[in-house]
């Protein structure tokens, strides 16, 4: 296993691990070698290690055992096009996303201050636009925008629940940078923010939806394919 360069550090490193995986360096029930081998074998560290890691045990290739350490699980390539399931899945995360968003739109806009508004604007353009590299660091910003629509809405709850599900956001917004599901522009996140700022929660309801539609479209339409 070659060392890595230092660019996209746990992109690189889930690709080399699975290359491994796929080429059956180790089989079915062998266990990986520990965070300290692997990171000194591609010259990252072990927390690249430990993110490249978890990729790939989403992906079912790998497992993890607690106190046992990370098991291969499949030698089969599952970095293929969504499958019905996991479209079927993602539909369920989009609509469950897209009312937690409408509604803190909404409550967003009438409560806004100023200041959220020019804080909304600089991290949507913190965030900017996919152009390919490091994924884990567009989808932490991506996120970090959208948590502030959320706290914007100033309902606690509303927070928390958002915090809670993060995980499974974060695996909305990392469905969209593929090639099976459109990625929201620039263009549609700002939308979000001027309908806040206009302080009409009706016009920041339908920026939401207007958001979300391609993508759950794009879904009913793979699972009806």
């Amino acid at each position: 296993m070659q060392p890595l360069s230092k660019i996209n550090l746990a992109e690189t490193a889930t690709e080399a691990i699975r290359a491994e995986i796929l080429a059956k360096r180790w089989a079915v029930g062998d266990k990986l070698p520990n965070e300290a081998a692997l990171s000194a074998m591609l010259s990252v560290s072990r927390g690249t290690v430990r993110e490249a890691v978890r990729v790939l045990v989403s992906q079912g290739l790998l497992e993890t055992r607690q106190g046992s350490g990370t098991y291969v699980l499949s030698t089969t390539d599952t970095a293929l096009p969504l499958t019905m399931a996991r479209r079927a899945g993602l539909r369920d995360l989009f609509e469950a996303r897209c009312a937690l968003d409408v509604e803190a739109a909404r409550l967003a806009a009438l409560r806004h201050t100023p200041r959220t508004i020019a804080t909304l604007r600089a991290l949507l353009a913190s965030r900017g636009n996919f152009e390919g590299g490091d994924k884990t660091a567009f989808i932490e910003r991506d996120l970090a925008f959208h948590k502030a629509v959320i706290a914007a809405s100033e309902n606690r709850a509303m927070i928390e629940i958002y915090d809670f599900f993060s995980a499974s956001i974060a695996e909305t917004i990392e469905a969209t940078l593929g090639a099976d599901i459109p990625e929201p522009d620039m263009q549609a996140h700002a939308a979000i923010i001027d309908a806040i700022a206009t302080g009409d929660a009706e016009k920041a309801d339908a920026a939401v939806r207007g958001f979300m539609a391609p993508v759950i479209t794009a879904l009913d339409r793979m699972i009806l394919s």
